[in-house]
């Protein structure tokens, strides 16, 4: 029988050997990504042999699984995942495999799984210089949004995110949450429970960060890690929109002093909002993390 438990900070130390021996390009082979979304997806971690095992549990939900990461045979990994499913009179289901995953799954049991095209949460993946330089003609808006936002406020400053500003942070995520709460969006109130908890363990998580001050106030800041050995990973990215240029502005100068070293940046998926997805595609990311949900139907 698979033990799963809750995720804890100290867990890192086994999981993120198992998560860079797979180096999977999605948001979701993060550590720090399953550790800030734990609760709101009810997240539960196991390990069998060299293999990550990562479990949904949702009330009113059947269980769900992420395709593991790790080692070794895979196929005694998906029967133990079949049964601990049963086990709760449910059928085997994955919440994330990626197009790799999905063709192993279909060679290996063909006809077996259903599968689930997950468009509207495709991450969006960019090529770290395209971000830093903002060159070529696609990108003259960001350019243009950047250089108004400088005329603008000629006192802007870049900070990395420390001991000493962290509280300022705090704050303005509070504020930003206040502002956006007449949307009333469940998407929203979840993010905010990430958010929080990348401030709380900021440190202990080992995220690197970013800020935008104007007139001495914090306007945007950022918050990000690696994902494998060519890919960065920004879980979070928040400014103010009555300060023209703050978005792109947070968005170049984070990629500038973090993703250097890093072929390519992932920003994550849009969550199904249109709106956020839109502005991703502005950036014009050099390919789309393809996702599919898998159902074992035999």
């Amino acid at each position: 029988m698979l033990e799963f438990k809750e995720i804890t900070l100290s867990d890192k130390e086994w999981i993120q050997p198992l998560l860079d021996m797979s180096a999977f390009g999605s948001e979701e082979y993060s550590f720090s990504f399953c550790y800030l979304w734990r609760k709101v997806f009810g997240y539960r971690a196991a390990r069998m042999g060299d293999y990550f095992l990562l479990k949904s549990v949702r009330p009113g939900r059947p269980p769900s699984y992420l395709y593991p990461p790790g080692s070794g045979d895979i196929a005694p990994v998906l029967e133990a995942l079949k049964q601990d499913a049963a086990a709760e009179e449910a059928p085997l289901m994955f919440h994330t495999i990626l197009t790799e995953q999905k063709i192993l799954l279909e060679t290996m049991y063909p006809g077996e799984f259903e599968f689930m095209e997950l468009e509207d949460y495709y991450d969006y993946v960019y090529e770290a210089e395209s971000l830093i330089n903002l060159a070529g003609k696609k990108l003259h808006s960001k350019r243009n949004h950047i250089n108004r936002f400088m005329a603008d406020y000629p006192d802007w400053q870049y900070e990395n995110i420390n001991a000493e500003n962290l509280p300022e942070v705090v704050e303005m995520s509070r504020e930003w949450l206040h502002l956006h709460e007449e949307s009333d969006s469940t998407s929203l109130m979840q993010e905010a429970r990430s958010v929080s908890a990348a401030i709380h363990d900021f440190f202990d998580l080992g995220l690197d960060g970013g800020l935008i001050r104007v007139n001495g106030r914090v306007v945007a800041f950022s918050m990000g890690d690696r994902l494998n050995h060519n890919t960065y990973l920004v879980h979070i990215e928040k400014a103010y929109a009555d300060i023209q240029g703050s978005y792109a502005m947070i968005n170049k100068q984070f990629a500038k002093n973090h993703c250097a070293n890093y072929q390519y940046i992932n920003r994550e998926d849009a969550s199904g909002q249109p709106g956020l997805a839109k502005a991703k595609r502005s950036y014009r990311p050099v390919f789309l993390v393809e996702k599919y949900a898998a159902k074992w139907v035999k």
